[in-house]
């Protein structure tokens, strides 16, 4: 026997036709291709969470290089100086320092040349 779903079936349309709001053309109306589109949308979501982590730390990082160039080091031998002078601060704090304090960054990058020559 067949089973008409009814009430359960509509809502459940709603419910994904609620989510494509804001597409172009019939992906916002037609429920075979919101279907479609909001499930290819969270995916670049649950996706992109990820990809913008690695891409803020990257700029922290380009930040980092810059500031400690300026310090006449680079960046790999500047955080293996501070590794040897036992300094733990991450590296968003460190790229904080170096747009809004270039002074204590300075400081910060002498110690790490210190630790390194000794």
């Amino acid at each position: 026997m067949r089973v008409k779903r009814g009430f359960a079936g509509r809502r459940k349309h709603k419910r994904l036709l609620k989510l494509a709001e804001g597409r172009i053309g019939r992906r916002k109306s037609s429920y075979k291709l919101a279907k479609r589109s909001v499930q290819k949308g969270l995916k670049y979501a649950y996706r992109d969470r990820k990809v913008k982590r690695r891409d803020i730390r990257s700029l922290w990082i380009t930040r980092i290089n810059a500031a400690a160039r300026l310090s006449g080091i680079t960046y790999s031998r500047f955080i293996r100086g501070l590794m040897n002078a036992k300094i733990e601060i991450d590296r968003k704090i460190l790229a904080d320092l170096a747009a809004n304090d270039p002074t204590a960054f300075a400081a910060i990058a002498e110690k790490a040349k210190a630790a390194l020559a000794a």
